[in-house]
């Protein structure tokens, strides 16, 4: 398989556009995954290209400072349940950048540490608790007096906007602002009782006319999804996954239905903070034209992980939460099979299940010197992995963007992943007996798939250095940066706005 081609967007941009983001974290204040790097990511790139953009994130207790804050003296009234609700908004920036951050501050949903207070939102108040967020984000248009052309939401947490702009604030000023609906993953929707409904106060002909129910329950990220003016995913080929049975976990007919709303753009990385030629936690930096920096870089994470120091073997590592989704339990079928029948070393970071967990910490005792496992997160050592392996295993079941293995072709090092999502649109395949591609895919999500994909990669290193050294120029001259994806996101606003206003933006 071949990397996808970005669409070819058009920006034709003829003003500075209003854009509020709306999102429940946002790096670096408050982060659980990916979705906090794009909130954090794509806005500081539209506000260098000139666009008015601003944030509204929960004030969590686990909120951290970056830089002062500044508390509004009036305080946020939200018409949400019997009573309106009053919240204090702290004004901040994102760091370097003059996008500005509101942060609610409500004891009753966000003053606790977890953003959701469960697992994916499984369970709790977080209907209520993001409800608010939704009509308070709103709220604080209206007192700043700042109606934005675009509000962009996130996933289920943001699914009730839109249906505000749709119903109860239909005929105020907010009413015109037009709708953006990211899905970073559709497999969390959001599930929720009736009472939702009641208590931000919106129309319950919504749950009988079927544009938020779902086997009989209110489900917030089908209120996005079939509400917002305009629907964006994180990658092209996700965005075709989700419209099929296997991948649209129940709403693939509602994602088919708005098929030509829906445009799948691929997330970009921090370039300056991943980036081999200053990254400030590790012992040598490089660049393409000069790889010598990465011996270095190996044989420090040979020594930080207890593998043997060898400047000749092939290693393989890997960053991941140990959970099915990212097919860490189809490596630990095979890595036993692996170590002993080929010629490589693996440095193992992340944590999840308890059982992967156990497994790879007794794989490390019982390959000692060939296996190197630390359970938990660590940057540094996340970084040092990217910049000192040779290849980088991502098995993923579904990976609707992807970060690590954009992060790892900067640093040189290759992906063997399984061809899905977004890493079909990120990783071109390697051709055998050519130059071409800068990666290493399977399609099946099996052990044996992934064992002889990584056997695939191990003889191009022992076999064809040449054919390796040039893979490894391919992957880092790719430009994952975040200007394209910003680009195509001012022109989805665009769209959105002339379909919400029914005039061209001027």
């Amino acid at each position: 398989m071949q990397r996808q081609p970005f669409a070819d967007f058009q920006n034709t941009a003829v003003r500075p556009l209003r854009i509020l983001f709306v999102t429940p974290e946002v790096e670096p204040f408050v982060k659980v995954g990916g979705l906090a790097d794009m909130t954090g990511a794509l806005p500081k790139e539209l506000a260098a290209l000139g666009h008015d953009v601003r944030i509204v994130c929960p004030a969590y207790s686990s909120v951290k400072d970056h830089g002062p804050r500044t508390a509004r003296h009036e305080p946020l009234g939200v018409d949400v349940g019997p009573q309106t609700h009053w919240a204090r908004t702290w004004e901040t920036f994102l760091p370097d950048t003059g996008v500005a951050v509101y942060l609610l501050e409500h004891d009753g949903f966000f003053g606790r540490a977890e953003v959701y207070a469960g697992p994916w939102g499984s369970h709790g108040d977080n209907d209520l608790r993001y409800a608010f967020l939704c009509r308070a984000a709103l709220a604080l248009c209206q007192q700043l007096n700042w109606i934005p052309d675009v509000v962009h939401g996130h996933d289920w947490t943001t699914g009730l906007l839109p249906v505000y702009l749709n119903t109860t604030l239909q005929h105020t000023p907010l009413g015109r602002i037009a709708s953006i609906f990211t899905v970073h993953n559709l497999e969390h929707q959001g599930y929720a009782d009736r009472r939702v409904l009641d208590f931000a106060r919106l129309p319950l002909a919504e749950f009988r006319n079927d544009s938020v129910e779902s086997y009989g329950a209110v489900n917030m990220m089908k209120a996005g999804l079939y509400h917002s003016t305009k629907l964006t995913t994180v990658s092209p080929t996700y965005a075709q996954e989700i419209q099929t049975p296997a991948g649209g976990w129940g709403l693939d007919s509602v994602l088919r239905h708005r098929a030509r709303d829906l445009v799948g753009i691929v997330n970009g990385i921090d370039t300056d903070a991943w980036n081999p030629a200053v990254d400030r936690f590790l012992p040598a930096h490089y660049g393409a034209s000069n790889l010598a920096g990465k011996a270095h870089c190996k044989a420090a994470l040979q020594h930080r992980l207890n593998l043997t120091v060898d400047s000749h073997v092939a290693v393989f590592g890997v960053v991941a939460r140990f959970v099915s989704q990212k097919g860490l339990d189809l490596l630990a079928d095979v890595l036993p099979d692996i170590v002993q029948q080929m010629h490589v070393q693996f440095a193992i970071l992340g944590a999840g299940e308890p059982v992967l967990e156990q497994f790879f910490r007794s794989a490390a005792s019982q390959y000692a010197g060939r296996v190197g496992v630390h359970v938990g997160y660590d940057n540094e050592l996340a970084h040092l992995i990217q910049a000192g392996s040779d290849c980088f295993v991502m098995p993923s079941r579904a990976e609707p963007c992807g970060l690590t293995q954009m992060y790892a072709m900067r640093y040189g090092t290759l992906p063997v992943a399984r061809a899905t999502g977004g890493l079909i649109d990120t990783i071109a395949q390697y051709i055998g007996g050519t130059t071409q591609g800068d990666g290493f895919l399977f399609t099946q999500a099996t052990g044996r798939a992934l064992h002889d994909t990584v056997g695939w990669a191990t003889a191009t290193y022992y076999d064809k250095p040449r054919d390796f050294a040039r893979l490894q120029r391919n992957a880092m001259a790719q430009d994952f940066s975040w200007k394209r994806s910003a680009a195509q996101y001012i022109d989805v606003y665009h769209s959105a706005i002339e379909q919400r206003t029914g005039a061209p933006v001027h």
